[in-house]
C-alpha cells in the first residue's frame, strides 16, 4: 500500500495539537506508578486516548503504539503511529516546562514523519523523510559546533528500577568524560527536547545510552533532517532497534563516539 507521507504531516499535526492543549490545560491528577522511580499521570493516559481515537478515525490502515497502552493493529499500509503522550513526565509533575508530546510515524524499523510539540514553550517541530526540517514554519539546521570542546552535550536520564546500578554505571563515567571534555553537559529530562534542540542547534549533541521507540520516533527524523548524524553507540545508523540514541553536529560525533566506547557505553 502507497501512503504520500507530505499528506500525513496536517493529520500528526493535529493530533498533536489535541494532545497539548490537554497538557496544557489539565494538572496532571493521580500517579500511577509502572515501575521503580518510572510513573505515568492521568495526563498522560488522556492524551493517549485522545490521540489513538483521532488517529485511529483518520487513518484507519496504520497502526498506533503508544508508550502507555501498548500496539494496535493497523491495516497493511507497513506503517506505525508511535507516541509518546508526555516526555518528560517527572518534569510535568514539578512544573518544570522542559516535556512534550511525541508523535512520529515508523516504516521498516525507520522514522519517516516526526512532530514534536513542547506546550509551555510554544514551540513545535516537524519533519517528513527527505523535506527537512522545520520548527514552526522556519528551518531549522544542526549546529555548526566544529570541535566537542565547544560543544554543549545534553545526556539522557540515569536508569531506575531493576538492574540500574549496572546500567547507570557507563551513564556516569560518561558524564565524568564528557565533564572533562565539552563545555557543558545538561540533563533536561526529556528525549524529544533533548533531540528537538540538537535539529535547531540549540544544543550540539545529546547522548541516551537507551532507545525507546516512544521516545526516540520523531526526534530522530526531526534531527536527521536538519543535519544532525543520529546514530547506535557502535557508529552505525540509527534505527529503532538500535540501542542507543546519539544525535550530534556532524563534525563532533567521532570524538564524542571516542568517549561512549571509553566509557562501555
Amino acid at each position: 500500500m502507497t501512503v504520500h507521507l507530505p499528506s500525513l504531516l496536517p493529520v500528526a499535526e493535529r493530533a498533536v495539537a489535541v494532545a497539548a492543549e490537554i497538557v496544557r490545560t489539565r494538572l496532571p491528577g493521580a500517579v500511577t506508578a509502572k515501575g521503580d522511580r518510572d510513573m505515568a499521570t492521568e495526563v498522560d493516559y488522556a492524551v493517549e486516548q485522545a490521540v489513538r481515537d483521532f488517529l485511529a478515525e483518520q487513518t484507519p490502515e496504520i497502526g498506533f503504539l503508544g508508550e502507555e497502552e501498548g500496539a494496535v493493529a493497523g491495516a497493511d499500509s507497513g506503517l506505525t503511529w508511535v507516541l509518546d503522550p508526555v516526555d518528560g513526565t517527572v518534569n510535568l509533575l514539578h512544573g518544570v516546562p522542559l516535556c512534550g508530546v511525541s508523535l512520529g510515524l515508523v516504516g521498516g524499523d525507520l522514522p519517516r514523519l516526526g512532530v514534536i510539540e513542547l506546550p509551555f514553550l510554544g514551540l513545535r517541530y516537524t519533519a517528513v523523510e527527505g523535506g527537512g526540517a522545520r520548527a514552526g514554519e522556519a528551518p531549522i539546521r544542526v549546529s555548526g559546533a566544529g570541535a566537542l570542546s565547544d560543544a554543549v552535550v545534553a545526556v539522557g536520564d540515569y536508569a531506575v528500577g531493576e538492574g540500574a546500578e549496572a546500567a547507570n554505571r557507563p551513564r556516569l563515567t560518561l558524564t565524568g568524560e564528557l565533564a572533562a571534555r565539552v563545555s557543558r553537559v545538561r540533563m533536561l529530562g526529556s528525549a524529544a527536547v533533548d533531540l528537538a534542540w540538537v535539529a535547531e542547534g540549540r544544543i550540539d549533541a545529546c547522548v541516551m545510552l537507551n532507545n525507546r521507540p516512544w521516545d526516540t520516533a520523531a526526534g530522530v527524523l526531526i534531527a536527521r533532517e536538519a543535519g544532525a548524524v543520529v546514530v547506535d553507540a557502535d557508529g552505525t545508523p540509527h534505527t529503532m532497534g538500535s540501542r542507543a540514541t546519539i544525535a550530534a553536529a556532524p563534525a563532533v560525533l567521532r570524538e564524542l563516539l571516542g568517549l561512549v566506547a571509553r566509557a562501555g557505553g
